[in-house]
């Protein structure tokens, strides 16, 4: 009876053991839940006088290697700017003198390049161009003026194909130096995509079913398979449907990035955007991934005011038409917060069920829920703008870019005239000019085409004018597309001009526009750029 005794107390100690396990991972996760920032953390400056008198902003970003959680059971081992995904928000204001130095502590080099934004060629981040990588244990200083306002973002510009999609990036926004339109919230919103393969499913000890369990696996790691570090250009993976392996490269990615993230969180994890009626709500939102998102902001009017940093004139105000947000491009949203709603994405993919992000209003009864399958028009960038003033341009140099897709090898590359980097050919221009450029997209992939150091105007789409003026710098160029844009050769130097999918600019998609007597320009560093 004695020996029976202490077993059953023994059994009984346990029990209660691992009910307060329960208990506490319970508690940790909720709290976890509820404690998240729906948008990134800002980095704290060091403010003071540069030599000119012009407010000096410094700030410090170290890269280092993190677990991330997604969501309460799912994490990734990442790459971060300061241990978050994304990295924390650089807010400055234009005319600001910014310094920013990145630490490396990780394993492999890394840079910053400030995506969209007009900085000296040395300060874009390029590896191998413009800068030499950053390397472990090492660090590197940027230095500019923020001479416009705008969202922008920053991101590795060495291997960047694996060092962005496991989470190197965060946004760099620069205020006007007077505001037209008072905001009485500004959200920055960062959207990705992660595949489940990349996770390590964590236990979820308040559902775990205890009985039948083999507790010889309570370690076990569920992603095996890191594939962080992946050729995707040349995967291979044994038990898969071989039915599949002559899937196109990006079928493929829609179908293995099956969780959309905003700010770094997905699923349950996504937190609301918590407002009042009446107020004046700013979204800036960034597509840091490689898909196209059709966002959707259920039965909301609301304007776009800006895009890719460049405000729109007399924007109009729509309502359940889709936003295409193509990979690395911006768009900055206005509306008067009415009634409660989400913010979801049609882009029919598995990942897109993942992404629900609720606005709740303050005393709103409106119920929100997911709505991805309801067929809505898509909102049309050649038709947007209402401003129709056009300024005269004339050209002194014109190129054509013929986008399409090869095998070499046995891989699919991507390729720019028949040729991938670094043998594509570098588009010379002179300081001052205006440059026109052709992009025909002849293939069957999206392509994101991103100019580095400039804005450019673009003049048509499939031979159909723009209406107003539309300045950016990424441009979606569609499968079957011709779109016509032109630049000013403003900024001397040896710019990147890319596709930002950038698994196609890893696999050949990659041009650069070189400044004729620039003394920086070596063709022989184009073996040695990243992209």
């Amino acid at each position: 009876m004695k020996k029976k005794g202490v077993i059953l107390l023994s059994v009984f100690v346990a029990v209660v053991a691992i009910i307060a396990i329960v208990a506490a991972v319970t508690v940790t996760l909720s709290r976890e839940k509820d404690s998240a920032n729906p948008t990134p953390a800002l980095a704290v400056p060091k403010v003071s006088k540069d030599a000119q008198g012009r407010p000096l902003k410094e700030f410090t970003i170290t890269a280092k290697p993190a677990n991330w959680t997604l969501q309460p059971g799912i994490q990734v081992d990442a790459l971060t700017y300061d241990g978050t995904v994304p990295g924390k928000t650089i807010k400055v204001t234009q005319g600001d003198h910014v310094k920013v130095q990145l630490i490396n502590q990780m394993n492999e080099p890394v840079t910053i390049h400030w995506h969209g934004y007009p900085v000296p060629n040395g300060m874009d981040g390029v590896a191998g161009l413009t800068q030499a990588p950053v390397a472990p244990k090492h660090s590197f200083t940027y230095d500019f003026i923020a001479k416009v306002p705008g969202t922008y973002f920053y991101h590795s510009h060495y291997n960047s194909s694996t060092q962005v999609d496991r989470g190197l990036y965060g946004a760099f926004i620069v205020l006007p130096k007077k505001e037209t339109v008072k905001y009485d919230h500004d959200y920055v919103l960062i959207l990705d995509e992660w595949m489940s393969s990349q996770t390590k499913m964590e236990m979820d000890y308040a559902s775990m079913d205890m009985e039948g369990m083999d507790h010889s696996k309570m370690n076990m790691d569920h992603a095996s398979a890191d594939m962080g570090d992946m050729d995707h250009s040349g995967m291979h993976m044994e038990g898969t449907d071989h039915s599949k392996m002559n899937m196109d490269h990006d079928e493929m990615m829609k179908m293995m990035y099956d969780l959309y993230s905003v700010n770094g969180k997905t699923g349950s994890a996504i937190r609301p955007l918590r407002v009042k009626k009446g107020e004046r709500v700013r979204l800036r939102f960034i597509n840091a991934g490689y898909q196209t998102h059709m966002l959707h902001l259920q039965g909301q009017n609301f304007k776009i005011v800006a895009e890719d940093g460049n405000a729109i004139p007399n924007p109009a105000e729509v309502k359940d038409q889709l936003i295409p947000v193509g990979a690395s491009e911006r768009y900055e949203i206005s509306f008067v917060a009415d009634h409660s709603f989400a913010i979801d994405l049609h882009d029919r993919t598995k990942g897109a069920k993942s992404f629900l992000l609720p606005v709740e209003v303050e005393g709103s009864q409106t119920t929100v829920k997911a709505d991805h399958e309801k067929n809505l028009p898509v909102w049309d960038l050649a038709k947007y703008n209402q401003d129709q003033t056009k300024s005269p341009v004339s050209f002194r140099s014109s190129y054509t870019l013929h986008l399409n897709t090869k095998t070499e090898n046995g891989v699919q590359v991507y390729t720019i005239n028949g040729k991938t980097w670094p043998n594509t050919d570098p588009l010379p221009v002179r300081a001052g000019e205006q440059v026109e450029v052709t992009l025909i997209n002849e293939g069957k992939s999206v392509h994101p085409m991103h100019l580095h150091g400039h804005k450019f105007l673009v003049l048509s789409v499939n031979g159909k004018p723009v209406s107003g003026q539309v300045y950016k710098d990424t441009i979606q160029v569609n499968p079957g597309e011709t779109v016509v844009i032109t630049f000013k050769a403003d900024n001397p130097g040896v710019w990147m001009f890319h596709c930002h999918d950038l698994h196609h600019a890893a696999m050949g998609m990659m041009t650069d526009v070189t400044y004729q007597g620039y003394k920086g320009t070596d063709p022989d560093k184009r073996k040695q750029v990243h992209e």
